[in-house]
């Protein structure tokens, strides 16, 4: 690594909570997280802050983080539906199909602005926070450029979803668009797996270890069903916190000396948004890492509980009314699902109480207006019979609705996991991380255990919502410790060949100075699920069509299937361009000259893809790009 870097920040941008954290690349064994937050909720030791931004009615930045969240609550009613605040909005870019700069997000109160922005508020405010706290711990001054940023995203999140980020980057001064080397862009299962190498059997939980009796726990009190040595950790974490400082180990942790070399791990990153499966191979004695099958996963984030919450109370109210609440009490609705998110936390498969939620005056007050009728009567007529109302102005969920609100997330994560488990390439799989904020729920924890515990090991490292954040500041010291990857899609150009009568159709006949081409054919740089080492590439030579151009503009396709001939082919989509600007010709050039040959060099093997080239006459680098945003 001849990296002029003296420091690495890595954010978590999650999308129920993010952080920073960050280490000296003189010391890459000590990982120092963000300072504690001012303004936590109550009973959650927080490392990281809510993914909540709030700007003003002009657009300005306001604040991030618990701050946002309690600013929010404390406007008053009528001027908070001229205030933007945004929760939970990362989910957006995994869900739009057609992402570009221009894409819009909504705040609670129904305003819309560019989703690029608001990412990029986010990112600045990190930017300002982690530099503060880096100058307070280096003795040294820092300049810009000797600071390597490293920005998480979800694994199964596409090309354009991660070109999105880095823009959103450059917009925030992290780095400028000259030096994009200076920012990496971490795939979130990934980075879990590389500080899951460095584990310690007493920093990790092991599912298998617990005695259970007939699924439920042996503690009788039905409380958190996790051992006394558990707590005893729990408490030793607590101790350090204050010092924020984190060692790892110089070569891999002892966990592994169990793993014989070739031994094969999954990491499922289970986090607000998504879950994202990763399959890795140790590759001693370097402790490389090489990826076995490509990444899979989807929107089964513990936002899914939040969710069905949110349709439950719509079953009961009424959606209408929950909309016009929404929109005419934005802050009390976010008070609502904070409330409720601190009660999902609790949650536990051994319960046999019920689960109180305290419903924000205003809302009871309201729905008595909108009505004309009590919250407590609309609970009597919805026959739900698992809520129930308390007199003390709460709604009571029984275990059974806590188990109805978890079981279709729940469900679907193991589902995935147990469909990843009966590939070929994924046989012999001896351990199960669950990593990620949702693998801290018990509910999660014990359906995993009973559905898949007796195929694999399941672990959980105990500072589990942290692993990412650790595991990406890592990365950010070596990243190239992931050493082969494998292809999420088959990409490629179409091209023209040769017209072969009898085997291409006559509708792509294309006839062209006397010669007979077929057209739309795709040329292959990589195939879906292929392997690629890091370093490896691919190259391609373009001619410019006519003298005096000054552009080369290539589409790229890609699909998800790799048996395709055409561009044209069902499942075949455009995703994105190369451009190659081509300088002019020197004057006085051979008039043979004018054949000029551009080689294009991509690599598919990193986490992002890219793209160089060079002009073979003057053996001069040419500006290449590839875009996946601007389609």
């Amino acid at each position: 690594m001849d990296h002029p870097f003296t420091v690495v920040v890595a954010i978590d941008f999650g999308t129920t909570s993010s952080g920073y954290a960050f280490s000296f690349t003189q010391d890459p064994e000590a990982i120092h997280m963000m300072r504690r937050w001012e303004g936590g909720d109550p009973g959650v030791a927080n490392q990281k802050s809510p993914t909540s931004l709030l700007l003003t009615p002009e657009l300005k930045f306001h604040s991030f983080g618990f701050a946002a969240r309690d600013n929010y609550h404390d406007l008053d009613p009528e001027e908070a539906q001229h205030w933007l605040y945004f929760d939970k909005f990362k989910m957006k870019i995994h869900s739009t199909t057609d992402l570009t700069m221009e894409t819009e997000l909504e705040a609670v109160s129904g305003r819309k602005v560019r989703a690029i922005d608001v990412f990029s508020h986010a990112l600045r405010f990190f930017r300002v926070h982690a530099l503060k706290e880096v100058k307070d711990q280096s003795s040294s001054l820092l300049e810009g450029d000797e600071v390597r940023w490293v920005i998480t995203v979800p694994a199964v999140w596409r090309q354009p979803a991660k070109q999105f980020m880095r823009e959103a980057a450059y917009l925030a001064g992290l780095v400028s668009p000259d030096t994009p080397e200076q920012l990496l862009i971490a795939l979130e299962p990934e980075a879990a797996s590389i500080y899951c190498r460095k584990l310690r059997l007493h920093q990790v939980i092991d599912l298998s270890l617990r005695p259970m009796t007939n699924g439920l726990s042996l503690e009788s009190d039905g409380s958190r069903p996790f051992d006394s040595s558990f707590r005893q950790a729990r408490e030793q974490l607590r101790k350090a916190r204050h010092s924020r400082t984190f060692l790892v180990e110089r070569g891999t942790g002892e966990l592994w000396s169990e793993m014989q070399t070739g031994d094969r791990y999954i990491v499922a990153d289970c986090g607000g948004g998504t879950v994202d499966l990763t399959v890795h191979q140790i590759e001693q004695p370097q402790g490389t890492l090489k990826e076995l099958y490509k990444v899979s996963g989807g929107p089964y984030g513990a936002v899914g509980v939040d969710l069905a919450f949110e349709a439950m109370l719509c079953k009961i109210f009424g959606e209408d009314f929950i909309e016009s609440f929404k929109a005419k009490r934005p802050a009390a609705w976010v008070d609502l699902t904070i409330a409720f998110e601190a009660r999902k936390r609790t949650a536990t498969p051994g319960r046999s109480n019920a689960l109180n939620i305290s419903l924000p005056f205003s809302f009871i007050d309201f729905y008595k207006r909108y009505r004309g009728q009590s919250v407590e009567t609309a609970l009597r007529k919805s026959n739900m019979n698992i809520v129930k109302w308390s007199s003390q102005g709460m709604l009571r969920l029984t275990p059974e609705a806590m188990n109805e609100l978890f079981q279709p997330t729940i469900n679907n994560i193991i589902k995935h996991i147990e469909e990843l488990m009966q590939r070929q390439e994924v046989q012999g799989v001896r351990f199960l991380f669950l990593v990620g904020g949702f693998a801290e729920s018990p509910m999660l924890q014990r359906a995993a255990q009973n559905a898949l515990g007796q195929t694999c090991r399941i672990i959980i490292p105990q500072d589990v919502g942290l692993t990412i954040l650790k595991g990406a500041v890592l990365f950010g010291l070596d990243p190239t410790v992931v050493r082969v990857r494998r292809c999420p899609l088959t990409y490629g150009v179409g091209v023209l060949n040769r017209f072969v009568e009898g085997r291409h159709p006559r509708d792509k006949l294309l006839v062209k100075e006397g010669r007979d081409w077929c057209t739309d054919i795709l040329d292959r740089f990589v195939s879906v699920d292929q392997s690629v080492a890091l370093g490896e590439v691919v190259r391609r030579s373009y001619t410019p069509a006519r003298s005096g151009q000054r552009k080369i503009i290539i589409n790229i396709y890609c699909s998800v299937s790799d048996d395709v001939v055409y561009i044209s082919d069902p499942g075949v989509r455009k995703c994105g361009a190369i451009t190659l600007d081509l300088p002019e010709a020197l004057p006085g050039a051979v008039a043979g000259a004018e054949r000029r040959e551009i080689r294009a060099t991509m690599q598919f093997g990193d986490t992002e893809i890219k793209v160089t080239a060079v002009d073979m006459v003057t053996n001069q680098t040419v500006r290449a790009a590839i875009d996946f945003l601007s389609n």
